[in-house]
């Protein structure tokens, strides 16, 4: 039955993605998050306090989401072993970002096939972190695959993993992480000390699915593009070269699967980071790269949900 829930929940995801009107365990913890953050820097003003707090965080707020969703479901299984699967079915569900992620890329194409450089600005602003408003027409669609490669592996690949894992309450436990990260796990002040327990766990649950997620978009290149060949080639010479350890895995099979070159300068609050470049110079991203970067994460995506069924029904036969 787990195997049926799961492939629900995947279904569920690519048909409904994250409608705004429904309540999501993501933007729950966000507030959760940003109230702990504001009480820790209240509480804990020196650098090891800070330290101190942020070790809290990330310990508290992965482990809350886990004992939560679990007791829920617990809970609903006891009223009625359905009502169980559903809520089981839903709260998978949640977890899974590929249909979402897939709006906002296609949101940026729509935008660049129609000549909107300005309004394409803005609609990948949603999506990245660095500054846009003097992006030309190629770094807005570098941006844009950047993030469907960096998301394929944190938005739908890790929490199918952690899913098949433990379940819902293990893939929350991870969007929580996951959550955490984005929101303090950075390295410039003010959050250098609070966040860095949490950018360094994010970085350990997300080991495998990285890699993962790279193999499963080199696979999918042979698949679509008939690339794989290159896309191999390049991440393995390129991985390793992002200043992230997990980062450059799904990005660069991305790069060689598309044969083109990604990473290099970009500007954050005025600043501007020259990141090291993945894959080779054959052609400049332009936005007809888009919707096959996107094709690539759907193939991984429906690769991974194949995967984690048979690995359920498996585990289960035991």
């Amino acid at each position: 039955m787990i195997a049926v829930n799961l492939l629900a929940a995947c279904v569920l995801d690519g048909i409904l993605g994250d409608p705004r009107w429904m309540p999501h365990p993501v933007r729950m913890m966000g507030i959760v998050i940003s109230w702990f953050e504001g009480l820790g820097r209240k509480m804990f003003v020196t650098q090891m306090g800070q330290r101190v707090i942020g070790v809290v965080i990330a310990f508290v707020i992965p482990c809350g989401s886990f004992l939560v969703s679990w007791w829920v479901l617990s809970l609903a299984a006891t009223v009625h072993p359905w009502f169980g699967d559903l809520l089981w079915i839903v709260f998978a569900y949640t977890t899974l970002a590929a249909k979402d992620l897939a709006s906002h890329a296609w949101e940026v194409y729509r935008h660049l096939h129609v000549g909107s450089l300005s309004e394409a600005r803005k609609a990948v602003a949603c999506i990245v972190g660095r500054d846009t408003d003097q992006l030309s027409e190629s770094e807005v669609a570098r941006a844009t695959i950047e993030t469907v490669a960096e998301s394929t592996s944190d938005g739908v690949i890790a929490p199918l993993v952690y899913l098949v894992l433990g379940g819902p309450p293990l893939a929350l436990a991870y969007k929580a992480i996951n959550t955490l990260d984005s929101m303090i796990g950075h390295h410039d002040p003010p959050y250098q000390d609070i966040g860095w327990a949490s950018a360094k766990l994010d970085d350990v649950v997300n080991w495998i699915p990285a890699r993962l997620s790279a193999v499963l978009l080199v696979v999918s290149s042979s698949i679509r593009l008939k690339t794989s060949g290159h896309a191999w080639w390049i991440y393995r010479r390129d991985c390793s070269k992002h200043a992230s350890p997990n980062s450059g895995h799904p990005e660069a099979a991305m790069a060689g699967a598309l044969k083109i070159q990604l990473g290099g300068p970009n500007v954050y609050a005025g600043i501007l980071v020259d990141r090291f470049r993945l894959g080779d110079p054959m052609n400049l991203p332009d936005p007809a790269h888009i919707p096959l970067a996107l094709e690539l994460m759907w193939i991984s995506f429906g690769l991974a949900t194949l995967l984690g069924v048979s690995v359920t029904i498996l585990w289960n036969s035991l």
